[in-house]
């Protein structure tokens, strides 16, 4: 039976715009971590800004900022009577290495069956163009009738440092009563998801330094200290035989999980089968005394995301090497502090790094965790929405991913946030092949629309 909302049939009779706007977006190489792809990033924010611009948004502007600029609009024409939603996105995306990996073009976007390939293309340009579609539809039909705000950063996957002082800055700017937040997914295709916790990040560089250059392995080794074999010796001991983090205080501000919480993270259909299914290892590993649901989505990590040092290449070369790197990232849950967890870190080095080396820590990124209100009544509005759609009441979930400006919202303005998102669980989020299920991405702009109608007061 065919939905009879007017935006509804309106988004199924442009389902070829709409996907060729996503393809369109994808080819765009928004790599925020990358100096060189800053004019990516600017045509990026353009593409975003004339989006809006084209669906009769108001006030767009592409606001600079200490980084990637801001995407800015607006449509207030419902009324003071009516609630303003705050639309979240972001038009930033990871870098694609390695390409080797690909099966196709990272930056060129390609059909194979019911999904679509191409970096971004899940994360979260996907999320984005559903947004803009739904809301698209209903101005279309002139059936919008909520207040609309849009802010679509240039920075959520470095963690989203800008937002630090934007966000502060343009309090008045962006009030509004509830936040879209669709930057998280579902558990499965026929399973429609509320994400209702999620885990902060904290994002560190060590860097381990011995001679002023590399040496001869033959004539220094055994006299002079490996930063190489320093830093695996100290990353080594940041876990212990239990899978528990070692750093000084790490789990003094970890929220203990309440009985009633485990009862319901145990309900969630994704178990260990499908953990080992989706990522192909031969056992799982993790805390003692938890579930790995659980470690992903309720118990602080640390992580080594990357390793340097060295001779790398083809072949062999004797070499001690004067530098090691380690990139080590932090997911935090609520209460633990990103700045505090750096100082941890740094505690566990000054009492590990060995006398014969020099070392420095870095801090790339930190952000905070958060927990929602389940019981906002535009919680509620998503629920209805995504049962009208699915046909089932959505499930709840705390994930393990970071979304920072979840947590600046709830500070900076008192706002909560309705997070959810039409990814899956095998969509290749941060690695090759990155895709979308083009159907189920449909829907969810269906449920987009049925959410925003829902919220008229």
């Amino acid at each position: 039976m065919s939905d009879p909302i007017p935006a509804v049939q309106n988004v199924h009779a442009n389902r070829a715009r709409i996907l060729q706007n996503l393809k369109d977006f994808v080819r765009i190489p928004s790599i925020s971590t990358d100096p060189q792809a800053k004019p990516d990033m600017q045509h990026a924010a353009e593409w975003v800004a004339g989006q809006l611009r084209g669906m009769g948004v108001d006030n767009v502007a592409i606001m600079p900022t200490s980084g990637h600029p801001v995407v800015y609009g607006e449509w207030l024409k419902a009324g003071a009577t009516q609630p303003t939603v705050l639309i979240y996105g972001h038009y930033d995306v990871q870098p694609a290495e390695p390409l080797e990996l690909w099966h196709t073009p990272a930056f060129e976007p390609t059909e194979k069956g019911e999904n679509l390939f191409g970096r971004g293309a899940s994360d979260m340009k996907g999320q984005v163009v559903a947004c803009l579609a739904a809301v698209q539809a209903l101005l279309e039909t002139q059936t919008l009738g909520v207040n609309v705000k849009f802010l679509v950063e240039g920075e959520e996957e470095i963690g989203s440092p800008a937002l630090e002082k934007f966000i502060p800055e343009h309090k008045d700017l962006l009030a509004c009563d509830v936040a879209l937040n669709p930057d998280t997914g579902m558990m499965a295709p026929d399973i429609p998801t509320i994400t209702y916790g999620l885990r902060g990040l904290a994002y560190f560089e060590v860097r381990v330094v011995g001679a002023k250059q590399d040496l001869h392995s033959g004539l220094y080794g055994g006299a002079v200290h490996n930063p190489a074999q320093v830093l695996c010796e100290l990353v080594a001991g940041m876990h212990d035989d239990q899978g528990r983090v070692t750093l000084p205080g790490f789990y003094d501000s970890v929220r203990p999980l309440d009985p009633v919480e485990r009862e319901e993270l145990a309900r969630l259909p994704h178990g260990d089968d499908f953990i080992l299914e989706q990522t192909g290892v031969p056992a799982l590993y993790g805390e003692t005394g938890y579930t790995n649901v659980e470690r992903i989505g309720a118990r602080p990590t640390l992580e080594v995301n990357g390793l340097l040092s060295g001779f790398t290449g083809e072949g062999s070369k004797t070499v001690l090497p004067a530098r090691a790197m380690a990139k080590i990232s932090m997911r935090l849950v609520p209460d633990q502090d990103p700045d505090q967890v750096m100082e941890q870190l740094r505690q566990y080095l000054e009492q590990n790094a060995p006398p014969t080396v020099h070392w420095e820590l870095i801090k790339h990124a930190g952000g905070s965790a958060s927990i929602s209100d389940i019981h906002h009544p535009a919680v509620a509005a998503m629920e209805k929405a995504l049962e009208s759609v699915w046909g089932k009441r959505p499930l709840y979930r705390r994930e393990g991913g970071s979304v920072p400006v979840v947590a600046k919202f709830q500070k900076e303005l008192g706002t909560e946030s309705v997070c959810t998102g039409f990814g899956l669980p095998d969509d290749n989020l941060h690695a090759p092949n990155e895709k979308v299920h083009l159907p189920t991405l449909y829907r969810g702009i269906d449920a987009v629309v049925h959410f925003l109608l829902n919220l008229k007061a």
